[in-house]
């Protein structure tokens, strides 16, 4: 993806879409064009984006942050797994009303951003399958009703979301999700409940530092031997459809060897990273790997694949306490 032009000429914000089950249902992507002047190319935009966001694959919600590029982007017939955020005062302009109701004939989920201040055309209001309403202009807040004739018939997602009580208060008054980073008193919350009781994950850092100092297996086998959950947990993976392997591993010296030093470091990482069971934990966990997967890709032009495997690593661990 690193090589796609466009990447020369915009910047990147990306925040997830948390649904009530605090589980990520799509990923926010957040445009801005890098100079006034320039003119980024939306097929170019889609190219890049269809690179980690296939047709098939997750959803993704565009943010752009230029009008013109937007435009364009209406023009282009996304992907369908491609939602499209239009700002309320290009939604209430009626010379975006076919752009609007021909991206909605193509499959794209269309999200109205902001409160519209005029009334949108009888055509455009249909093509809308959710308003993001920022919680600073958010008039459930007080109880403010809607002016007269005007009727909230539009599912609504949060934004500016910060904090987990936010969140949960946005969910109260009935969003369908919230978008952004409800992570900080997250952390504090988890770090509280790991000294209530929360599973000890001594286990999985004496692996990983087993690993980093090149330990015999034998080692690492008694490390597992502690943790029968871990042990499982390993067993299970390496005989999963995704290694395909044709007979059964049943020891831990045979696991370890057949999944290599790397890949159990990155594993173990992984598990380290997840391993909290607070439901509002699960942002910051998405968190964690999102970071780890940023890392990993800004170090692919390096060719050394032991830096990528460390990059990822730091990346994941970067939100530790």
């Amino acid at each position: 993806m690193l090589d796609v032009a466009i990447l020369g000429q915009v910047a990147f914000g990306y925040s997830p879409y948390i649904d009530r089950n605090r589980s990520v249902s799509a990923t926010r992507l957040t445009v801005f064009p890098l100079r006034p002047d320039m003119a980024p190319d939306a097929a170019q935009l889609l190219e890049a984006i269809a690179g980690v966001w296939p047709a098939d694959g997750a959803k993704v919600s565009l943010n752009v942050a230029s009008e013109s590029l937007l435009q364009e982007l209406m023009q282009a017939q996304p992907a369908g797994n491609v939602m499209v955020e239009i700002p309320a005062f290009m939604a209430c302009d009626p010379a975006n009303t076919e752009a609007i109701v021909a991206l909605r004939a193509n499959g794209n989920t269309l999200l109205l951003k902001g409160r519209p201040l005029s009334e949108l055309p009888r055509e455009v209001l249909p093509c809308f399958r959710y308003s993001i309403i920022d919680l600073a202009d958010d008039r459930r807040l007080d109880g403010t009703q809607p002016p007269p004739g005007v009727t909230r018939s539009i599912p609504h997602l949060q934004a500016g979301v910060r904090t987990v009580s936010e969140m949960e208060q946005a969910f109260a008054r009935g969003a369908e999700a919230v978008l952004g980073w409800p992570i900080d008193d997250a952390i504090q919350g988890g770090a509280k409940a790991k000294a209530a009781g929360q599973p000890d994950m001594q286990a999985m850092v004496e692996l990983i530092r087993q690993v980093d100092a090149a330990e015999p297996i034998e080692k690492l086998e008694n490390t597992l031997k502690r943790d029968p959950s871990l042990a499982f947990k390993l067993m299970r993976y390496i005989n999963s459809p995704a290694f395909g392997l044709r007979v059964e591993i049943s020891s831990f010296r045979h696991a370890i060897m057949m999944l290599g030093y790397k890949r159990l470091k990155r594993w173990v990482a992984l598990l380290l990273a997840t391993a909290s069971k607070d439901v509002n934990m699960k942002p910051v966990m998405f968190a964690a790997v999102r970071r780890g997967l940023l890392m990993e890709e800004l170090g692919r032009s390096t060719s050394d694949e032991e830096m990528r495997s460390e990059l990822f690593i730091c990346g994941v661990f970067s939100l530790l306490d």
